[in-house]
């Protein structure tokens, strides 16, 4: 399976609370839901869909996993939605008990266990392992090597901080750039794929 992920991210990096206010307000994060005036539908809604019809299971971290699993099921009979509530879930998390995993297909990885679990899953057989949000995660998959695909949606806003999915370690991390998109309101999605350094 390759592990694919998706982020709305800001000009200087940050992926935190794309979606609303409340969203995450960790750090006195105050610019909640910034994404959505750069929302352009005519060019993610096919990104988004194509990227959900090779994905075979979805991977979170808790609070990505409840902010989705609060949105979702209530939006049965739309064809993305049906999508992504029959899909397999994973979510990381040492919190959260299994009676709180109440989005249909959900299974539960001990913190503890991640980056082993998320390593088998990765050898398996099948279709794409999709992840979106989930910053604390995505920067240990990155710096475990584990990340096959970025797919960045890139809003043109600076944030001036706020959560990031990169790695501060020091380490050089060469990515290819795969394909572009552009939309109407300036919104870019560019999708990488590691590369060989030759």
């Amino acid at each position: 399976m390759r592990i694919v992920i998706t982020e709305f991210i800001s000009l200087d990096g940050v992926v935190q609370a794309p979606g609303g206010p409340e969203e995450d307000t960790d750090g006195g994060f105050a610019h909640g839901g910034w994404s959505n005036p750069y929302f352009d539908p005519e060019v993610l809604g096919p990104a988004f869909t194509e990227g959900l019809e090779k994905a075979e299971a979805l991977l979170y971290g808790r609070r990505t996993y409840l902010t989705m699993a609060g949105a979702w099921p209530e939006r049965a009979g739309d064809p993305f939605a049906d999508r992504l509530n029959s899909l397999k879930k994973y979510v990381v998390t040492d919190t959260l008990g299994d009676d709180e995993l109440t989005w249909n297909n959900t299974t539960r990885i001990p913190g503890s266990e991640a980056v082993a679990r998320i390593r088998e899953l990765r050898e398996r057989e099948g279709g794409d392992l999709a992840m979106m949000g989930s910053p604390t995660l995505v920067r240990t998959l990155i710096q475990e090597g584990l990340v096959d695909e970025l797919q960045l949606v890139v809003m043109p806003v600076l944030l001036g901080g706020g959560k990031s999915i990169f790695p501060e370690d020091g380490g050089k991390r060469p990515f290819e750039l795969v394909s572009t998109a552009t939309g109407k309101t300036g919104v870019q999605v560019c999708v990488y794929r590691p590369a060989v350094e030759g």
